[in-house]
C-alpha cells in the first residue's frame, strides 16, 4: 500500500459529486451539538447509510458510568445520559494491514446566531461552498471518507487488508467516542495499522498536535460596599494578577518549539474562555472563577505542563500578600488532551503526500497543529495517524463556517485512490 502506483480511473469515477455533497447537507442538517440527542441521532444516520452502502456494521451503545470511572479516560466537558459507537467494515481480500477512516459527528453550539448570515443548521450551497455548523469541523471530512471508501467498495477493488469507517463523537470536548472504540477494537481483536482523520487541514498533512487541557482558577477576594471598596479586595482584580501571570508563561512556553509547529504564531496558547465574578454591581466581588485552555507542547506530558501553569499561579504568593494568605486554586476538569505525532517520514505520511501531489498537481504541506484532536488517542494506541481533510480550522467554531465543495471532492478522490 505504501508504493501506490496511479489511480484507478474506475475507482475515481465512482466519486459523483452531487451525491457528495448532498450526503454533507444531510448529515451537516442534524443539530449534533455534543450531549444534544442529536448527538446520537447522527451516529443512527452512518449507521444506516453504511448498512444500505453494504457494509458490516457493528453499532453498540457506550457504557458512560464504566468509561468515564477509568483514570485515564480523556475528560468530558457536557452531560451525557447516552452515547453510541459506529463501525463500519469493507472487508479486504486477503490479511494485509487495516486502515482506519474516523471521523467525530459532534459539533459545538452555533454561539450567537445574529452572527449568522443563515440558520446554522439548514444547509446553504452557494459560491461553491456549503454553509453550516459543522461543515468543516468536521462532517464534510468524514463524508469524503465514507465516499472514498464506498467508491473502492463499488468498484470492487480487491485490497489487501480491511478498511474501516469510524464514526464518534465527543470529540469536541475530550474524545469520549475514539477512547470507547479504542475499547471496542480490542475487544473484537481488530488490529490496526494506520488511521486518517479528515479533520480540516485545508488538505495539507497534519501528522502532529499539540495537547489541551482545561482548566479552572478560583480566585477570593474580600466582599464589601463598593463606596468603601479600599476596604475590601476585589477578586476580579486579584484574577487579573493571574492573567498577567498566566500571559507571561505562555511567552515563555513558546520561545522554542518543535520544528513541526513552528508555522503557528503561537504554537502552545494558553487562553481564558470564561470569566464569572461578583453577584450585585455595588458590591466588591469576592470571587472570581476563571476556565481556560492550557496548550500542552509536542513530547511534554500533560502532567509537566500542568505543574508549569500552577507553579506560575503558586509563585503570585512571592509577591502579593493577599494571594499568600488567600491562595489561587487550580482545578483541572473537561476535556485533558494530551499531545501526539506520527513522525512526518512515516510511509502513511509518504504516500499520502504522494496521492495528493498526484491527484492535485500541488505537494502539500506537512505541519503540526496546535490544538487537541483524536489523533493523540489513536497514536497513543500504536496506531500511525495523521489529519488529511477538507477545510480551514480558522473557520471551524466560526459563525458562517463552510467548505469548500472543490476540496471535499479533492480530498474524496486523494484517500480512495490511497486505498487503491
Amino acid at each position: 500500500m505504501d508504493s501506490r502506483q496511479s489511480n484507478s480511473p474506475d475507482v475515481l469515477d465512482g466519486v459523483d459529486p452531487r451525491q457528495v455533497v448532498d450526503a454533507v447537507e444531510r448529515v451537516m442538517a442534524i443539530p449534533s451539538i455534543g450531549g444534544t440527542p442529536a448527538e446520537i441521532t447522527v451516529q443512527e444516520f452512518f449507521a444506516q447509510a453504511w448498512t444500505d452502502d453494504g457494509f458490516d456494521v457493528d453499532t453498540w451503545p457506550l457504557d458512560l458510568p464504566e468509561l468515564t470511572g477509568r483514570a485515564d479516560f480523556p475528560g468530558m466537558e457536557v452531560d451525557r445520559s447516552a452515547g453510541l459507537g459506529v463501525l463500519a467494515r469493507i472487508p479486504g481480500a486477503g490479511p494485509g494491514p487495516a486502515t482506519l477512516l474516523l471521523g467525530h459527528t459532534d459539533v459545538v453550539p452555533p454561539g450567537d446566531l445574529a452572527a449568522w448570515h443563515t440558520d446554522p443548521f439548514t444547509p446553504v450551497v452557494t459560491d461553491g461552498r456549503i454553509i453550516g455548523r459543522g461543515t468543516t469541523d468536521m462532517k464534510a471530512g468524514l463524508v469524503a471518507a465514507w465516499f472514498a471508501a464506498r467508491a473502492v467498495h463499488t468498484a470492487g477493488v480487491a485490497l489487501a487488508g480491511d478498511i474501516y469507517l469510524a464514526a464518534v463523537s465527543g470529540e469536541e470536548d475530550g474524545g469520549l467516542g475514539a477512547y470507547a472504540l479504542l475499547d471496542r477494537l480490542a475487544i473484537r481483536g481488530i488490529d490496526i495499522a494506520r488511521c486518517i482523520i479528515p479533520e480540516p487541514t485545508d488538505l495539507d498533512i497534519v501528522p502532529a498536535n499539540g495537547g489541551a487541557l482545561t482548566f479552572r482558577l478560583i480566585v477570593h477576594g474580600a466582599a464589601t460596599h463598593a463606596s468603601r471598596r479600599s476596604e475590601g479586595v476585589s477578586a476580579i482584580e486579584k484574577f487579573a494578577v493571574a492573567l498577567a501571570a498566566l500571559t507571561e508563561l505562555e511567552a515563555v512556553r513558546n520561545i522554542d518549539v518543535d520544528p513541526l509547529m513552528q508555522r503557528w504564531d503561537i504554537a502552545y496558547p494558553l487562553s481564558i474562555g470564561t470569566v464569572q465574578a461578583g453577584d450585585w454591581a455595588s458590591t466588591v466581588p469576592d470571587l472570581c472563577v476563571a476556565e481556560g485552555r492550557l496548550g500542552v507542547a509536542l513530547d511534554e506530558t500533560p502532567e509537566q505542563a500542568r505543574a508549569a501553569l500552577e507553579h506560575a499561579v503558586a509563585a503570585l504568593a512571592d509577591t502579593d500578600p493577599w494571594l499568600a494568605e488567600h491562595p489561587i486554586e487550580v482545578q483541572w476538569w473537561g476535556g485533558q488532551f494530551a499531545p501526539g505525532r506520527t513522525d512526518p517520514t512515516h510511509p502513511l505520511v509518504t504516500s499520502i503526500a504522494a496521492t495528493h501531489e498526484r491527484v492535485t498537481g500541488r505537494a502539500p504541506a506537512i505541519y503540526g497543529g496546535p490544538y487537541g484532536s483524536d489523533l493523540r488517542l489513536l497514536v497513543g494506541a500504536g496506531i500511525p495517524t495523521l489529519q488529511y481533510g477538507p477545510g480551514d480550522s480558522a473557520v471551524a467554531h466560526a459563525p458562517n463556517e463552510w467548505v469548500s465543495i472543490d476540496d471535499v471532492l479533492t480530498c474524496t478522490r486523494t484517500i480512495a485512490g490511497w486505498l487503491t
